[in-house]
């Protein structure tokens, strides 16, 4: 699992989207294309991404979707990068 968490974290811009959602517990679809300066169908292709690495979780308002960001993965991660620094165990 922590390998599609890292593909998914090598793109910049996904990358940043995690970041704006570890700022902000909750944010649109919409109001991510501003920040990015990169068209709708891109941002809704990473986040396609993050949310199939699990890194994302949705929740409809109207027509709209909200996107908040699951630690949990990150977590795991950041437990296997620190055993790594370690010289303990090995990335799965």
């Amino acid at each position: 699992m922590e390998i599609e968490v890292l593909r998914a974290l090598a793109h910049p811009v996904r990358l940043g989207i995690v970041r704006k959602l570890a700022a902000e517990p909750e944010i649109c679809a919409c109001d991510f294309t501003d920040e990015f300066e990169v068209s709708q169908p891109t941002i809704s292709a990473h986040l396609k991404v993050l949310r199939e690495a699990g890194l994302v979780t949705t929740r409809r308002r109207g027509t709209t979707i909200c996107y908040s960001l699951n630690r949990e993965p990150l977590a795991a991660l950041a437990a296997d990068l620190g055993a790594l620094s370690v010289g303990e165990g090995a990335l799965t």
